[in-house]
């Protein structure tokens, strides 16, 4: 995720008319997101060309646009020891697959942005398994967010990559100190409040893409 992309998500938008970054034309309000494959760069874009890149294979295979998807579990099967393996140091990661790297990569947000985490192939394999209703993640433009709270219960929202790094703008906009302060963890919690009310729910023995 290039400074670039990650600022829309930090600063007031422009007074001056936002254009598509990839043919210039001007949008109103309501905007895509492409991801260019090859710098995971994150670029807004008019209707007709988030249209022509949910094909696949346009642009050469170079760029894909983001969904809007949203699914969401409580019950996401995952123990306390899984989280451990995974090396994530914080409360809230993000999963998806790179593939320009043919791997999965894990990602978490940090008052630094958006910082990758080592990921054991084994447990992250073995998790998926266990979740059988969140399978069918698109590759680049998807991901599973988790979210560990309390009494090490997890929960999962399969979303569009840009609302992951909507999440990274959030903390690195209002983190503080080592902790984070009230006013950064309110905002986070604010920013689950709004998943849980747009994704659908899903049941852990549901077996299907959404």
């Amino acid at each position: 995720m290039t400074w670039g992309g990650l600022r829309r998500f930090r600063e007031p938008p422009a007074a001056d008319v936002e254009r598509c970054e990839l043919c210039a034309e001007p949008f109103g309000d309501g905007h895509g997101h492409v991801v260019n494959l090859e710098s995971r760069a994150l670029l807004c874009t008019c209707s007709p060309c988030h249209l022509l890149f949910t094909q696949d294979g346009a642009g050469r295979g170079r760029f894909r646009s983001v969904p809007d998807r949203y699914l969401h579990t409580r019950d996401f099967r995952m123990s306390a020891a899984d989280w451990d393996e995974l090396q994530i140091p914080v409360r809230m990661a993000f999963f998806f697959h790179n593939s320009t790297l043919g791997r999965n990569v894990a990602f978490y947000p940090s008052p630094g942005g958006a910082t990758e985490s080592q990921l054991p192939l084994g447990t992250w394999d073995r998790v998926l398994a266990a979740n059988p209703a969140l399978a069918g993640v698109r590759p680049d433009v998807e991901a599973l967010l988790v979210d560990r709270a309390a009494e090490d219960r997890f929960a999962c929202y399969l979303v569009p990559i840009d609302a992951c790094y909507e999440l990274v703008g959030i903390v690195r906009l209002h983190w503080r100190g080592f902790a984070g302060g009230q006013e950064a963890w309110e905002a986070i919690e604010d920013y689950f409040a709004a998943l849980r009310g747009r994704a659908r729910e899903v049941l852990p023995e549901e077996a299907g893409d959404g």
